[in-house]
């Protein structure tokens, strides 16, 4: 049986009784501020306890939260006359706003400060002589605390935004960088194509078998171009006088190489084979070698271990990729690498998962279906 009805049941339990305590708060509130005879230390320690259950709900509804904890210091006000109650009032009643204003959009906290500050002044007027120093002083208080809160909340949204330019910019840049490496392959392809029809042009009329082999050669590379071509090529290239000169793409032919550099950094790099090696695509399997390239790059500079393990599976319908370590872990998202292992896996159609593992360690999963040629 799934324990997650039950882990749902539990969690709507604990909140039907977190809102009935809050429901009660008003009426415990008036009893721990009422003369000793009906309060005492017993009261007083639960309203502490809901006064600190209540301010948890902000998170939850904060407006239902706000306007329990406002009745219920009106009240208490109402019922002892005391400046001190008067002060935790408006203390509490504050600090709600300004998480609102943190929260919530600008006009509804701004509506909210509004109606508290209203109602503050209104009860201090009704049971306390209070001076216009007071009234002033009330009314900077929220006016303070709701510039804070609403700057918190601009921060925040100023930092998300950050965020999302930074990995815009990332993503942006490992479409060009796939778009590079693709022009260099097929351009590369196209070179093969265009030596190997010289050469049978050449030789059709004397050596017919050459000439075949030639053109058998062209066919290839040119199926093989043209289905990367149709899987990959979403993003343009612009001109880029930087741009790597033409040569074939890297694979993961190309791991012993990686296993040997990643070794002179002070890592080992275990690859292990499952299933039986076939020729891949190209831009499978350029984009299997930067996956793996990256990820080796990141146990490097932040898993703080000397080894890790590099797991090419291959399988009738897609290529598996995983790389494990045993280090320190790490948190998703600390830097622009996933966001472009993901962009190459996303542009394969493919799955991609990164996260830390439960026994210690982070692992990076991808799988890059194949064609049905190819299968």
């Amino acid at each position: 049986m799934s324990a997650l009805p039950w882990r749902r049941a539990r969690r709507d339990a604990g909140a039907v009784l977190a809102w009935c305590g809050a429901a009660l708060y008003p009426a415990v509130l008036y009893l721990a501020v009422s003369p000793p005879m009906i309060s005492g230390r017993l009261t007083l320690l639960l309203s502490v306890g809901l006064t600190a259950l209540v301010m948890s709900l902000l998170r939850r509804r904060p407006l239902a939260a706000h306007g329990i904890l406002l009745l219920a210091w009106i009240v208490a006000l109402m019922q002892t006359r005391s400046g001190g109650i008067a002060g935790l009032e408006i203390l509490l009643t504050d600090l709600a706003v300004g998480y609102i204003a943190a929260t919530r959009e600008r006009r509804l906290s701004i509506s909210v400060a509004v109606i508290t500050c209203v109602l503050q002044i209104l009860s201090i007027l009704a049971w306390l002589s209070a001076d216009e120093v007071l009234l002033v002083t009330v009314v900077l208080a929220m006016a303070v605390t709701w510039m804070t809160g609403s700057s918190i909340r601009v921060q925040r949204a100023h930092t998300e935004m950050l965020r999302d330019q930074a990995t815009a910019q990332a993503v942006a840049a490992e479409r060009l960088r796939i778009a590079r490496e693709l022009h260099d392959m097929v351009a590369h392809s196209i070179g093969i194509i265009a030596i190997q029809a010289g050469v049978g042009g050449r030789v059709i009329d004397t050596q017919p078998g050459e000439a075949r082999n030639a053109l058998e050669a062209i066919e290839a590379t040119s199926r093989d171009t043209l289905s990367g071509l149709r899987r990959m090529l979403t993003a343009l290239r612009k001109d880029d006088p930087g741009a790597a000169p033409l040569g074939p793409a890297p694979g993961l032919a190309d791991l012993g190489r990686l296993a040997a550099a990643t070794m002179d950094a002070g890592v080992r790099v275990d690859v292990r084979i499952e299933g039986e090696p076939k020729p891949l695509p190209p831009d499978v399997d350029l984009s299997a070698y930067r996956i793996v390239q990256e990820a080796v790059t990141n146990v490097v500079r932040h898993a703080g271990t000397d080894s890790c393990r590099v797991t090419i599976g291959y399988r009738d319908d897609d290529l598996a990729v995983e790389i494990d370590d045993d280090g320190d872990g790490g948190v998703v998202g600390t830097g622009y690498g996933i966001v472009g292992m993901r962009e190459r896996v996303a542009l394969l159609r493919g799955e991609f998962t990164a996260g830390p593992r439960p026994g210690g360690g982070f692992r990076v999963a991808a799988r890059l279906p194949l064609p049905a040629a190819v299968a």
